[in-house]
Formats: structure tokens, sequence, C-alpha cells
């Protein structure tokens, strides 16, 4: 039986490892089906994270987090969960991709979000082959070349800037001609030679042939279309929440979630079940930031160490 089992391992997980296990609870294990470090290990650099000055890449930023948390004891499965469940009994049963299932007394779910598909005609078949969401993995790609950016928040601006480095021009392409980037981002995109904004469109379909992506076609309000002849779309329009393995065998989800997937925590990051909590993307109302997912694994982790004790 264990006395604490976190899925996931981002900031938020292993925020909640690193305090439950330095608060005295011994038999702790974070369930991450790849290296620990989360989504935010494919950021292209990190320069907001209150004290550290130095701005890195996620990837550098987070190879330190594990280190210092199995430090204190917390193991780490390289398991995938499927499903969460509540025992009579009050204990929890975790349900493993092989087959297996393990106890535990807390849970706390950190799995996170995924980006969401803009849904364009191509985008699911050039997958991979030209359309990508990922900017530090696959930038290099088009070192030189022309590239187009699809999004109008932070991550896409950010990624945008990170683009225009690597590639000889970055199309920025939003439907709408304002942006929900912080203000500063947005001055940085707005005054950097290599990046064109084409505002005010939406995509209607990429294209290409069995060597990939040969480029996408977007439309404007008035019907206009035009095409930009890029090899590589980067799609950064939104995340999807991670709350599958809570949903249970009747289709219900094991706690209260609000409309959008997302799972309702009090401010003590606790469900509507005792026990069971939820810290990170995953929770209602986050701001989906590396330092609010650490805030909330530290009080997740906090919390599930009092529950188990007492």
């Amino acid at each position: 039986m264990l006395d604490l089992a976190i899925i996931g391992g981002g900031p938020a997980g292993l925020s909640a490892g690193l305090y439950a296990t330095r608060g005295g609870l011994k038999n702790v294990v974070m369930f991450e089906k790849g290296l620990p470090g989360g989504q935010i290990t494919s950021s292209s650099e990190i320069e907001n994270y209150p004290g550290s000055a130095e701005i890195l890449s996620g990837l550098d930023f987070m190879a330190p987090w594990s280190e210092q948390c199995m430090r204190f004891g917390l193991k780490h499965a390289m398991e995938e969960v499927t499903r969460i469940s509540k025992n009579e009994d009050g204990t929890f049963q975790i349900y493993l991709a092989g087959g297996k299932s393990e106890q535990a007394k807390s849970v706390i779910v950190c799995t996170g979000s995924t980006p969401k598909k803009a849904n364009f005609e191509g985008e699911a078949e050039l997958f991979g082959k030209g359309v990508s969401t990922c900017a530090t993995c696959d930038g290099f790609f088009y070192k030189n070349r022309e590239v187009v950016a699809l999004g109008g928040g932070d991550t896409a601006l950010e990624e945008a800037l990170y683009l225009s480095h690597i590639c000889s021009k970055v199309y920025l392409v939003h439907r709408r001609d304002t942006f929900r980037a912080s203000p500063s981002t947005i001055e940085k995109v707005k005054n950097n030679p290599k990046i064109e904004l084409v505002l005010n469109v939406t995509v209607k379909k990429a294209y290409g042939d069995k060597m990939g992506l040969n480029g996408i076609i977007v439309v404007d309000n008035a019907g206009n279309e035009r095409d930009i002849a890029v090899p590589g779309v980067f799609v950064f329009v939104g995340m999807n929440v991670n709350n599958t393995i809570l949903k249970q065998e009747d289709g219900n989800f094991l706690c209260d979630m609000d409309d959008n997937g997302n799972v309702i925590v009090d401010l003590s990051m606790k469900t509507s079940v005792k026990g069971l909590f939820a810290a990170g993307d995953l929770r209602t109302k986050a701001s989906k930031q590396v330092v609010c997912a650490a805030g909330d694994g530290a009080t997740a982790g906090i919390q599930a160490l009092e529950y188990v004790n007492h």
C-alpha cells in the first residue's frame, strides 16, 4: 500500500513529491510514463520563473528538479496509469497499462494538458510531415526556411520569436487582430523584422504530397484566400486537459469537474473525493504557468501528508 501515488511528473507532480517526502511520507511513488519534467521540457526558453535569472531551455530548467525530489525518497515508476478508482475502504486503486494495479492511501493527479489541434483540412494527414506543435523539437529542420506559426496566445508568440532565430521568415497567422499574450511579448513580435503578421484569417487547409507539407491556404472574413507556401506549420491554439484517467467504467468521472473537463478543487487542491487531490494544468482555473503548477503541487503534497497522517 502506497502512502501517496502521484500521477504525472511535471512541475506539479515533482513539487508534490518533494513536499510530501520531505514532510515525512515514506512510500511515495510518482507514476510518469516518460522522463520527468512534463510538457515544459519542450519549451524553447524560460525567462519568467521567479528567482531564476538565467534564461534556460525547458529541458535544462527541469533537469535538477527530479534529482532534488529523489534525494528525499520520491520513487519514479515509468508506468502509464489508465484509470483511478476508489475502494470501499477509502483507499485508491491505480490501474496500469500493463494490466497490474497498485493501491494507495491518497492520490495527487497532475496529468497536465496536451496541445489542441486546429482541425483544418490536412492537419492530421500531414502531422509529423510538416505540421507540428513543438518548435523546440522541430524548428531546427526548417533552418533558413519560411514557416507558419498559428495562434494568438503567449505560447504562439513566444514560439514565433524562437522560430525567428532559426528560420528566414515566420508568418504569424491568427484569426483575430488582437493577441492574448503579454504586452512585452506582443511588442517583441511586432518589432521583429522576420515575423509577418497575417491577421483576421483562418486556415482553410494544409496541402502537400508524399514528401510532406507544401503550404497552407488561409481565408479572411470576406472569403478571400491566400496561399502561403511553407514546408512547416507550427500549431499553438490552446490545450486539452488530460483527464481520462479519472473517468470510471460507468462513464462518469471520479470527482467533480467543470464544464471544460477541468477538476474542481478548493484552495487546498482538494477534490470532491476525500484523499484525492489535483494540481497544475488539470485543475479548474489553472494559470498554466510553471510557477503556478509548482505552487499547486507543493500545496497538494502538504495536504496529502496531512491526510495520510490523520
